[in-house]
């Protein structure tokens, strides 16, 4: 161990006297990167994932709920009954709870929740508790969130490799010629599909690799992982985001490739390090490298 921490420091001080610069821009988007998982409602106050039932589903503290909610919320505080692939919410009486910021009372025939998969999804609150429904294929489930929750008290913060600009990859890209769907196998055994528009090809110690993705949002998501994991870094996986590809050299002429930009020192861990109730995309194949990707962060506590 003496050996590794020797050697991962005189590589972090080497590249630091080479760009201080881009050191500074990754120390800057890690803090960042901490004080989003730190926040109200951030992956460290999930705790809990409760599938639902055709039906009734009943939600509140009492255990024996089949939606249990931490303790000090109100005992009963509604059903969930779940029909034709739609969760409809109605609320119990005098609970204090909202929907979407407005009070529950409100609706007085309940409401269906719109899951995760919808861009205005419904989210119920009460007091520091909140909770909304997600969809993964066609099971619906109840992911809960405690802003006081022991994970976000208790955490330790995160670690990295040192900052290595060589892990800054210019790679190319190679767009698929009709759709192409990526299958992943998740944390919790049900499958996510989703649409990959190519894939990213770079070289590194003269050897070939090759990462897909698909688009999340304005960027490109990869899951991967690589001969690290398990050792130094998260065996299930780490999330890499990158910008989505752009124009490479000799664009103008019309003979130009494009290409994106892979920086690995920005790998991080998926949220199911941090909680049990995560449903983690697992790295299909073809993003199992073959290379020991020393950048990005490392193991947190004991995970393996």
């Amino acid at each position: 161990m003496r050996a590794i921490s020797i050697t991962l420091l005189v590589s972090g001080l080497a590249a630091s006297a080479a760009d201080p610069n881009y050191q500074r821009t990754i120390a800057q988007w890690r803090a960042q990167h901490e004080t989003e998982l730190k926040a109200d409602n951030g992956w460290l106050t999930v705790v809990g994932l409760d599938w639902l039932k055709e039906g009734a589903n009943r939600v509140g503290s009492n255990p024996s709920y089949e939606v249990p909610l931490p303790e000090g919320t109100p005992a009963n505080l509604g059903v969930i009954t779940v029909a034709k692939g739609k969760a409809h919410f109605t609320p119990a009486s005098g609970t204090g709870a909202a929907i979407n910021g407005q009070p529950a009372q409100s609706f007085s025939h309940g409401v269906d929740l719109r899951p995760d998969t919808d861009a205005a999804r419904d989210t119920v609150t009460v007091g520091r508790v909140n909770f909304f429904v997600i969809q993964r294929e066609d099971k619906l489930a109840v992911r809960v969130k405690d802003n006081d929750a022991a994970t976000r008290k208790n955490f330790a913060g995160e670690r990295w490799y040192p900052a290595d600009p060589s892990w800054r990859i210019q790679a190319d890209w190679v767009a698929w010629d009709k759709p192409h769907s990526l299958t992943f196998d998740t944390a919790v055994g049900v499958k996510e599909t989703d649409q990959s528009p190519g894939y990213a090809r770079f070289t590194r110690n003269g050897q070939e690799y090759r990462l897909e993705p698909v688009t999340e949002d304005d960027h490109l998501f990869f899951v991967m992982r690589d001969l690290t994991s398990g050792k130094t870094t998260y065996s299930a996986s780490r999330f890499l985001y990158a910008p989505l590809p752009k124009d490479g050299p000799g664009a103008a002429s019309g003979n130009g490739r494009k290409t994106v930009e892979l920086d690995f020192n920005k790998a991080e861990n998926p949220p199911c390090v941090y909680t049990d109730f995560a449903t983690c995309p697992l790295p299909p194949p073809q993003n199992r490298l073959k290379l020991e990707v020393t950048a990005g962060e490392l193991m947190f506590g004991a995970h393996h």
